[in-house]
């Protein structure tokens, strides 16, 4: 009998190279968004979107501050040629000395938005409501497609002084959670069948 391939035994190496892979392909969320159109930007609702939750959630409620990215990308054609994107970050906190799951999270701006005492739905609203997408030059007839990305921060290194000096477990800091980065896609969309809401300044 043949000896199994030595290309099966994965190394460390190989399993941190795959870790540092891992982001470029990011897991498809299950549920399509809910895409609006205020007559400038597209918005897209919260409903059925959450993002506060595995590794990330326990680092909040350990004390950490997680720094959360949510991309919005329209495509020219079915997710293949890219007409423009854009990409907000929050910092999101937790209150370890309240009762209840109380949140306060912030954006760099500019210019600089925050909220406190937000529940985790709330949290997770006031989010997506402040990161859109301009759809100047799309035709109200022509059709597209709309990407929203969400992922978490991983942690910053932190060295560890063990017996044979500074060490740090890369794979364990590197490897995000299957929960940590989600993708939801939309279309073939229209700015003229979109829902249409008023015009609204970021939250904040």
């Amino acid at each position: 009998m043949a000896e199994p391939s030595r290309g099966l035994q994965i190394s460390r190496r190989g399993w941190l190279l795959a870790s540092l892979l891992a982001p470029l392909f990011p897991a498809r969320g299950a549920d399509a968004p809910i895409v609006t159109f205020d007559g400038d930007n597209l918005h897209v609702s919260s409903l059925g979107v959450h993002f506060l939750r595995g590794k990330s959630l326990n680092r909040l409620k350990e004390g950490s501050t997680v720094e959360y990215v949510a991309a919005i990308s329209l495509f020219r054609d079915q997710f293949v040629t890219l007409l423009k994107r854009t990409e907000a970050h929050f910092l999101v906190s937790y209150d370890v000395l309240g009762t209840g799951d109380v949140f306060a999270v912030s954006t760099p701006g500019p210019p600089p938005r925050k909220a406190m005492n937000l529940s985790l739905s709330a949290t997770e609203t006031w989010c997506l409501e402040n990161v859109e997408i301009s759809a100047a030059g799309i035709a109200r007839d022509r059709q597209f497609w709309l990407q929203l990305e969400l992922r978490a921060q991983p942690p910053k290194l932190s060295p560890v002084l063990g017996p044979e000096g500074i060490s740090v477990d890369l794979i364990e800091v590197l490897t995000p959670g299957a929960d940590e980065r989600q993708t939801f896609r939309a279309g073939p969309l229209r700015l003229a069948d979109l829902v249409r809401t008023p015009r609204k300044g970021r939250a904040g």
